[in-house]
């Protein structure tokens, strides 16, 4: 079982008793002019806004590249050249934010094909990203986004293009949403589903001390595999709080032979419903006959509640009704690559006042990119990918090999751990696959489900150590001592490839109780020129370790 989170996978293995050690399979755009002057309500400070939200960086906030950033022939950006900050998205046109879209997945097509990483989930969120600053007004209103790698376009609308070359650099921005790094990043995104969490409890703060700011969050598919992002929609909608909740549906699935019948498409009609839906006159006409039918009498109000739910679900797409039943006002969907739909819905969204929380189901395409060779034709489009796919390439071949002990279960990392320990029980020998960093949050789990009850749970802890250019969040420097504390479990970190072989085979013949090693991301470093079996290690008991 594999689950991918944003750049790394969790994962849970299988071995039968009896099947023999094996080794650890190898890792392996036109130019314009804006208007001199930008309207803005009547609350806002312009002075906040021009001022550099540029923190840890030292307020380098110019919006061209820097001489020398970029090697290579560029395609001309006229537009986004001009654009250092949000403000300045306002007095675009249509016309203009389509062309900035362009030259936005271009740029980070562009710095992608120069580094070493995938910007793919950013070029998917470009039109979505620009529709939320050009309708909101960060940073005084808050934009949190639950997966970092979602955020590029974000930070280079925001004042950080010219250091993009910099990203995951020693030094350089973040991989990351940072608060330190930016006024416009308003909470930490690095492990996922903590958005929606963060982003209630800012709309809390601000109803207690009586102030005005909007609060917006960005769920992907990923984020809803876990179950804190339905812990806090259930809150939220009990608090019946204002915020609004954007889940950003690129249409991946774990299961890459899912019916492509069963996905939610986008139509004119889909298309009008939603911009009706959002609209203030529809939703305080729903408001109206509800307190409509309370006033005459239980039975009626409890009628036209289920009247209206099926309604809604048979107008909105699969699972839509599940959203208003934790207490959110569903919108959708709506394509998330039609900017003036974009625009149109979180615009009457931006102006419900005292309706509670919302969610906009937005549907964008993961598979996006622009073509960096290139000039005339900006926007094209690159097979897609299903969320599995950015599992590390060790997983991937083990996935292959054993496609039937394989469980990819997403981003819900306590879920792994416990549907581990119920593997052990029911007599398998499960490898729960999961990067350090992420390994923190089943800490419960491990201690209860798996250590207290002496299960014979394997953890294969990934991206173990310093995580470089990823950054503090993602560094997987605590897992020797919280897991060495635990009174049953045995601590296996090898120095070298060699030991690492010898410690997946002691942990696959190990049936006394939990065990766990650790490797680091990228390569290790190797004694031997070729795979070998792995011999098991001559190992003391769990009262015993060292």
């Amino acid at each position: 079982m594999a689950v991918a989170s944003a750049r790394y996978s969790i994962g849970i293995f299988r071995r039968r008793h009896g099947d023999s050690a094996s080794a650890l399979a190898e890792s392996e755009s036109s130019s314009c002019s804006f208007p001199a002057r930008t309207e803005w309500p009547s609350h806002l400070s312009t002075t906040f806004h021009s001022r550099s939200c540029c923190k840890r960086l030292g307020g380098r906030m110019n919006s061209l590249p820097d001489i020398g950033d970029f090697n290579g022939e560029k395609v001309p950006t006229p537009i986004l050249d001009l654009v250092g900050n949000p403000i300045h998205l306002k007095n675009l046109s249509i016309k203009e934010l389509k062309q900035l879209a362009d030259e936005i997945r271009y740029e980070l097509s562009f710095i992608s094909s120069k580094s070493d990483y995938s910007l793919r989930a950013s070029l998917a969120v470009v039109d979505l990203t620009i529709a939320l600053h050009y309708v909101f007004h960060a940073p005084v209103d808050k934009l949190l986004w639950d997966t970092g790698e979602q955020t590029y376009a974000h930070k280079m609308l925001t004042g950080r293009r010219s250091l993009m070359h910099t990203l995951r650099k020693k030094g350089g921005l973040s991989g990351y949403t940072s608060r330190s790094e930016s006024d416009y990043d308003a909470f930490g995104a690095a492990h996922g589903c903590n958005s929606v969490s963060a982003g209630l409890g800012m709309a809390i703060a601000r109803d207690c001390k009586g102030s005005w700011e909007r609060v917006v969050t960005i769920i992907s598919n990923e984020s809803t595999m876990a179950g804190q992002s339905y812990e806090a929609m259930s809150n939220a909608g009990y608090l019946d709080s204002n915020m609004i909740v954007i889940l950003n549906d690129s249409r991946n699935s774990l299961h890459p032979k899912l019916d492509e019948g069963s996905k939610t498409s986008i139509n004119a009609l889909s298309s009008t419903l939603s911009k009706l839906q959002s609209s203030k006159s529809f939703r305080r006409l729903r408001e109206a006959a509800k307190g409509v039918t309370k006033k005459i009498g239980m039975g009626m109000h409890e009628l036209a509640a289920k009247v209206d739910e099926y309604a809604r679900g048979m107008l909105g797409p699969s699972g839509s009704t599940l959203f208003e039943e934790l207490g959110l006002y569903y919108i959708g969907p709506v394509d998330g690559h039609n900017i003036e739909d974009l625009i149109s819905v979180l615009q009457e969204v931006a102006s419900l006042d005292s309706m509670g929380p919302v969610l906009v189901h937005v549907i964008t395409k993961g598979n996006l990119v622009a073509d960096v060779n290139q000039k005339n034709e900006v926007s094209t489009t690159q097979p897609e990918v299903h969320a599995g796919s950015v599992m590390e390439p060790s997983l991937r071949l083990l996935q292959e090999k054993f496609p039937d002990n394989f469980f990819d279960v997403g981003m819900a990392e306590q879920h792994a751990v416990t549907f581990s320990a119920g593997l052990s029980c029911g007599g398998l020998k499960p490898f729960c696959i999961i990067p350090s960093a992420l390994l923190q949050r089943t800490y419960s789990q491990v201690v209860h489900d798996v250590d207290q009850q002496k299960l014979p749970v394997r953890f294969a802890i990934s991206n173990a150590g310093l995580a470089g250019g990823n950054g503090p969040v993602q560094s997987g420097a605590f897992d020797i001592t919280f897991m060495s504390c635990l009174p049953n479990m045995v601590v296996m970190a090898p120095s070298n490839e060699g030991e690492l072989v010898d410690m997946v085979a002691t942990a696959a013949h190990y049936d006394d109780g939990p065990i766990c090693f650790r490797y680091p991301s990228g390569a290790v470093d190797r004694t031997d020129n070729f795979i070998r079996s792995g011999l098991p290690l001559e190992g003391r008991s769990a009262e015993g370790q060292s």
